[in-house]
């Protein structure tokens, strides 16, 4: 599987996903793993799916209006914020 990581240069200046990779389609997930770098605060996706896993590292969290998921698990340093809901194949 495929692996992204988000940094800060994934983000506009107030924080929102601007990434090439398009993270938000649950019909068509990301097809491997999501990982956020480490003190980014929190982190906006209008939604996030991966067929992988999800890791956000120490002071990062992520927050999305449409919902989270993926395939093998989520872990957050910060926080997870999903409007829609969140779920995850093996755990959060």
């Amino acid at each position: 599987m495929e692996k992204i990581k988000i940094t800060a240069k994934d983000l506009d200046k107030e924080n929102n996903y601007t990434g090439d990779v398009k993270l938000s389609d649950r019909f068509n997930p990301f097809d491997g793993h999501i990982e956020v770098d480490e003190n980014l605060g929190w982190v906006k996706f209008k939604a996030l799916h991966a067929k992988g896993s999800i890791v956000v590292k120490a002071g990062s969290g992520i927050s999305a209006g449409w919902g989270i998921s993926a395939g093998s698990g989520i872990s957050a340093g910060e926080g997870i914020s999903a409007g829609s809901g969140i779920s995850a194949g093996e755990g959060i």
